[in-house]
């Protein structure tokens, strides 16, 4: 009997650890959903202002695509440089083209439209990443990159080539944003002026990569 007692007695004693075990799991649940959040409200806000928000008049310039997450899988690099992986595009725009390593003419105005787009954010331009996916795997020409500094260089795989419309032409630009969705497809033969004028917006609206 004495036994059945203190059995009773050590049972009452541990009733109170399970609400308080739950508890802090609820608590863990909800520091995750804030901490995600955080992270992704930034993003959202960036895409409420320009694209939901927008003064009357106002156009973006690039067409919008249906938000399309880029694969995980990594990239080859080229010309020397480590692979490219998809973390990259964290915290900052991206201007992605994919062409064949040779670098025709559509090529050339690519990239130039990459670097110049860039350049002319001043001192927003470190938020803004370029990268090009060779799509032949072959080694690009020196001469093209003699002015693209920065500029990173990387062998296509099909899953990637297959989340951005119209690829395979090789004459767009595509903008990723910083979780690694491709939201923006820049015409053929763009204007560097336009294109500026997007990011600008974007960068204005959205504060990943934003100095403190």
């Amino acid at each position: 009997m004495f036994g059945a007692i203190l059995a009773d007695r050590h049972s009452q004693s541990r009733k109170p650890e399970q609400p308080a075990l739950n508890a802090r799991q609820r608590t863990a649940r909800r520091t995750l959903v804030l901490l995600a959040v955080v992270c992704i409200l930034p993003v959202l806000a960036s895409y409420f202002a320009y694209y939901v928000w927008q003064p009357r008049g106002r156009v973006n310039y690039g067409e919008l695509i249906a938000p399309v997450q880029l694969p995980t899988a990594s990239l080859a690099g080229l010309d020397g440089q480590a692979d490219f992986v998809r973390s990259e595009f964290t915290g900052r725009w991206t201007l992605v083209y994919a062409g064949p390593s040779g670098c025709p003419a559509g090529c050339v105005d690519a990239l130039y439209l990459m670097r110049q787009s860039r350049l002319a954010q001043g001192q927003e331009m470190n938020r803004v990443a370029r990268l090009w996916i060779v799509t032949d795997g072959g080694p690009p020409p020196r001469e093209r990159l003699a002015a693209q500094e920065g500029l990173r260089i990387a062998a296509a795989e099909s899953a990637w080539l297959d989340v951005l419309p119209g690829a395979a032409s090789g004459v767009h630009v595509y903008l990723v944003d910083p979780l690694g969705n491709a939201i923006m497809r820049f015409p053929e033969k763009a204007d560097p002026r336009k294109v500026v004028k997007d990011l600008q917006r974007l960068l204005k609206y959205s504060s990943l990569g934003r100095r403190r």
